[in-house]
């Protein structure tokens, strides 16, 4: 079979444009095929190069070990997934010859007996052949307890893994589990030849020279720089069009800026344009800006296992505290949309009647009055020995949020409550300091949603604590029984309107207790340069770099 005849794994040209055309999910998409430019014919072959600045640092490349959604530019550049999600929601073939559904036999009907048919001739970079022994090693190592998995949730409940050819693989599920399509969507396929006789997988000599079957092969690393990858001219589906790709790293937002400008960076990728830029960005030749309504929420969060924030009081008085308003529309130049709840407000199961925030300092000092937190040693309010001092750390560079924690650090200081501020580089911030809940607070901005699904449990179980021995991202070590129940419950059924309930009442629960202090809905400025082909925001993904497999630069 010639690459032409084989069946394409991300939208392929034809659907891309249908995507751009339409919108979906809530997106609007002004400006993506640049400014009434028709869309030009890929390349035949890879030719060229792209440079994508991230303003944090991929350092995690092992798409199974504790990683933030930087890392994932690489994971969805050199791994591919059985199946993906697109814009609108909807999955579509990887590794799987097809998406197993009730329909074509793949899932039972009760949900608990899936049969998986793989892609026949894929290799992975180093030659050797895909099989189905590498899901079923993927899908173990994810629930191995000698390994750091990212994410056990869903995983833990596949039995009797069995590979039935080199091309089909069969499992069960313990019990019913809606959310495990969307899970498969971002569980990236490894090799497992690649772990043959390594004792540790944590410190696998792979894990920092990865081998994949996506578009893209690793080539090169330049710690603190840039990684550069290059063409995979096996790949089984559409492109990969660029013969080179190369991620640079660009911790200050501004020299970020300064260099797409001076036309140094192609794509502005993780982090973007910050809304300071946006009115000059839009006026800067040979570019395309686009506003993109994001999935992200940004978020002021609290580590529940510091005892200063273990009363509700001080949580509500922190929150009463925050000028959001005045923070979106002085720092963030009115782009963001506020928000009371960590879920899209694009999705099917966003709760819109969660109560309003109210910015109120003399709400927030009688919140601590009743509460008995009195002020002590330079006006800072003290109870049971406890101080209401903190630190609050982000990404260093950011010059915005570091804005944000200037004018917070200022508001607490008004109601007796003290904001140490204590930024530290990308790869320090987000590594164990972020994941192992090593924090006092953080501003963050975070991707809750499993594509377009709206379980949470890999956030906000108990049982997803990293710091308490779980695996997932509760980094808040959030622990609500009813929350628990409520993620059991929602995860049974495969009906939207059946699942929904649960999570509208989750959503109101953590907005009461409030481990995290919802700020705003992102609304993203991305810029290209002019004939950057492909690029697609997907709401139901946590980076842009879903399909990059697609991009080339038109001529």
């Amino acid at each position: 079979m010639t690459k032409a005849d084989r069946p394409s794994f991300r939208p392929n040209r034809r659907q891309t444009l249908g995507l751009m055309a339409l919108g979906s999910a809530g997106i609007v998409m002004p400006g993506l095929l640049g400014r009434d430019r028709a869309l030009a014919a890929p390349p035949a072959a890879p030719t060229g190069q792209l440079v994508v600045a991230f303003s944090q640092e991929p350092t995690v490349f092992n798409p199974h070990l504790l990683h933030i959604e930087v890392d994932e530019g690489i994971h969805f550049s050199v791994f591919d997934p059985l199946f993906g999600v697109d814009p609108e929601g909807k999955f579509y073939p990887g590794l799987a010859a097809e998406v197993p559904s009730v329909e074509n036999g793949g899932i039972s009907a009760d949900g608990l007996t899936w049969k998986v048919k793989l892609r026949d001739g894929v290799k992975w970079h180093d030659g050797k052949p895909f099989t189905a022994e590498d899901v079923k090693f993927t899908l173990e190592l994810l629930v191995d307890p000698n390994f750091r998995s990212w994410r056990r949730a869903g995983h833990d409940l596949v039995r009797e893994l069995t590979v039935v050819s080199p091309t089909e693989i069969t499992w069960k599920m313990e019990k019913p589990y809606a959310p495990y399509p969307s899970v498969l969507a971002s569980t990236f396929i490894v090799p497992k030849h690649a772990f043959d006789g390594v004792a540790d997988k944590n410190t696998a000599p792979f894990n920092n020279a990865p081998i994949g079957t996506g578009p893209f092969k690793w080539e090169s690393r330049t710690a603190g720089d840039n990684i550069q990858l290059a063409a995979n001219k096996d790949y089984f589906g559409d492109g990969p069009y660029l013969e080179r790709l190369i991620y640079k790293y660009i911790p200050d937002l501004n020299v970020l800026y300064t260099q797409f400008k001076s036309g140094d960076i192609d794509v502005t990728g993780l982090q973007w344009i910050t809304p300071d830029h946006y009115e000059e960005a839009k006026t800067l030749p040979g570019t395309e800006i686009s506003l993109v309504p994001g999935s992200t929420v940004e978020s002021f969060s609290l580590n529940m296992g510091r005892p200063q924030f273990q009363d509700l009081a001080v949580r509500q008085a922190l929150y009463s505290a925050i000028d959001k308003q005045s923070i979106i529309d002085a720092l963030y130049y009115g782009l963001p949309t506020p928000t009371e709840s960590y879920t899209p407000q694009q999705s099917f199961y966003f709760n819109p009647d969660l109560p309003k925030h109210e910015y109120s300092i003399d709400k927030a000092k009688a919140l601590l009055d009743e509460a008995g937190w009195k002020p002590g040693a330079g006006g800072i309010r003290e109870k049971d020995g406890v101080r209401l001092s903190f630190t609050n750390s982000t990404t260093a560079g950011n010059h915005i949020r570091e804005q944000v924690q200037q004018f917070l650090q200022q508001s607490f200081q008004e109601i007796g409550v003290e904001m140490k501020i204590s930024n530290l580089p990308p790869a320090v911030m987000w590594g164990d300091y972020w994941m192992q809940s090593q924090f006092d607070s953080v501003v963050v901005g975070i991707d809750f949603l499993t594509g377009p699904d709206p379980d949470v449990s890999d956030y906000l179980a108990s049982a997803s604590t990293n710091a308490k021995g779980g695996s997932g991202q509760n980094n808040w070590q959030y622990a609500s029984p009813e929350v628990d129940r409520l993620l059991a419950e929602g995860g049974k059924s495969f009906v939207p309107e059946e699942r929904k309930a649960s999570y509208l009442r989750i959503q109101e629960i953590v907005r009461h207790d409030l481990p995290l202090l919802p700020l705003f809905q992102y609304t993203t400025v991305r810029g290209r340069k002019a004939g950057v082909t492909g690029f697609l925001p997907n709401v139901n993904t946590r980076i842009d770099t879903w399909n990059v497999g697609s991009w080339y630069r038109a001529a």
